[in-house]
């Protein structure tokens, strides 16, 4: 081989794929919201999302899969109506679970948005930096507008 010998500080040792450790679901938290965390905290720790300051927000949203979870589970068995005799007649009403899901479901939107796990917030987290301001504009100047 001809050439110069590489020196020491310019060779990278190659550190192959680390593994990062995955924290425990909390112990305060309900047992199926720490199933919720088991299933999902490897994913996004592997995507650096699970950070140690975010572990409550994240304890949040296990915990909001939990509620709506068990309460869609009490709607299966119980139904979602109930009826009841008023002054203007026999009527239907939605039960208390109802309430519990939709706001659960809700609190699960919200906090999901923070950890990327839909793909509409996964592909707005992957976007990084503004870029270069004046290369699309540069391009269209050089190549002509499509």
């Amino acid at each position: 081989m001809k050439g110069r010998k590489p020196e020491l500080r310019n060779v990278l040792p190659f550190k192959g794929e680390t593994i990062k450790p995955v924290p425990d679901a909390p112990e305060w938290m309900t047992e199926k919201a720490r199933e919720v965390w088991g299933e999902l905290a490897g994913h996004l720790v592997a995507k650096d999302r699970l950070q140690p300051h975010y572990e409550y927000q994240f304890a949040g949203y296990c915990e909001s899969v939990a509620n709506f979870y068990n309460a869609t589970a009490c709607l299966a068995v119980d139904g979602y109506f109930f009826e009841t005799e008023t002054r203007n007649g026999r009527q239907q009403k939605k039960v208390a679970m109802w309430a519990v899901q939709q706001e659960a479901l809700g609190a699960m939107m919200r906090l999901s948005a923070l950890f990327g796990l839909s793909p509409v917030d996964e592909a707005r987290l992957k976007v990084t930096g503004q870029g270069d301001l004046f290369r699309d504009l540069m391009d269209q100047l050089k190549n002509g507008a499509d």
